[in-house]
């Protein structure tokens, strides 16, 4: 019996633009401690590791220093806020569910491996309605590592059915790249996500700028893939 045809896809900026939920709720936090709000803009670079480290990084734009002790504390208020308001405004990007019907009429399966916490991305998804699209939904706690680490990575692949021979990965930033290269798969890069390198300077296999694009950037993979 042959594995199915995985595709794993990074979820903040490269599934979801939740920047602005995310911002947010770091400037709620960051507000109750007398800081300044963070501009979006200028935050949207920050996201891609986890709550504890966009935390890190929201009190360091401040120049504010911070104990462990009150980093875990504003990460906890911080999850408490964005879990009650993560889908203020988080949506989709455009052309993401046609891509998705497109990809899984020619027998493609889908996952999500992210850094954000798993029951997060799940609450996330299920708001949005699109729980349902995915084999598996794994983040920084599944497996009790994050990426780049190819062990979230390949369990992720694992619990959704495949293999990595039959495997290719979609993100917008550094750790989705370095997951992939390590664990030895094809990468595609999105260029409208969260990064302060541009996509194209990470080297992906393919990038894209816009997910009416994808399909054709996986169909390109394909040969190599059967081949591999």
């Amino acid at each position: 019996m042959t594995s199915a045809r995985i595709i794993v896809f990074d979820l903040d900026g490269t599934l979801v633009d939740t920047a602005p939920d995310l911002i947010n709720a770091l400037n709620f936090v960051l507000d109750r401690e007398g800081l300044p709000p963070v501009p979006l803009a200028s935050a949207r670079n920050m996201i891609g590791a986890g709550a504890r480290k966009l935390i890190e990084r929201g009190l360091e734009l401040e120049g504010r220093p911070a104990s462990v002790e009150d980093v875990t504390r504003l990460t906890s208020d911080f999850i408490d806020r964005y879990a009650a308001h993560i889908a203020d405004v988080s949506r989709p990007f455009e052309g993401v569910e046609s891509a998705l019907d497109d990809l899984q009429s020619i027998g493609y399966r889908f996952a999500v491996c992210t850094n954000k916490l798993e029951w997060l991305s799940r609450l996330l998804l299920d708001q949005l309605g699109l729980s349902s699209r995915f084999s598996a939904i794994c983040g920084a706690d599944t497996f009790g590592v994050s990426k780049p680490d190819p062990a979230i990575l390949k369990q992720t692949i694992a619990r959704a059915g495949g293999q990595l021979s039959s495997t290719i990965m979609v993100g917008d930033a550094g750790p989705d790249i370095g997951v992939a290269r390590r664990a030895g798969i094809p990468v595609i890069g999105v260029e409208f996500g969260y990064t302060e390198i541009p996509i194209a300077d990470l080297k992906p296999d393919r990038v894209i700028n816009h997910m009416r694009e994808l399909p054709a950037a996986v169909r390109s993979l394909i040969p190599q893939r059967q081949t591999n």
